[in-house]
């Protein structure tokens, strides 16, 4: 497959995308959900040294989130949209 066929059959509306990237930061929270309160919980009563006491913490944080909220989580998205709706429309047709 070429790259405009590729980059066709991946392309989803500007507003879709930002709906897409919503659900998988929400999904990526609930998954780091533990390593988010250990974070407040160090975060907590701090201000500027949050930066230097909960290094540990917001490193953990940062790799567990990466997992779920990089480009290939959103194309995998995109695909999995681009199928739904394809579905829908051969039902409808």
């Amino acid at each position: 497959m070429g790259y405009l066929e590729e980059a066709r059959e991946n392309h989803v509306k500007k507003k879709v995308e930002e709906a897409l990237r919503s659900k998988m930061k929400a999904k990526a929270l609930k998954e780091c959900d533990d390593l988010c309160a250990k974070y407040a919980e160090c975060a907590a009563g701090k201000t500027l040294s949050v930066i230097w006491r909960c290094r540990k913490q917001a490193k953990d944080l940062n790799e567990c989130l990466h997992q779920f909220t990089n480009d290939s989580v959103l194309e995998e998205m995109k695909k999995s949209y681009m199928l739904e709706q394809d579905a829908k429309e051969n039902i409808n047709t």
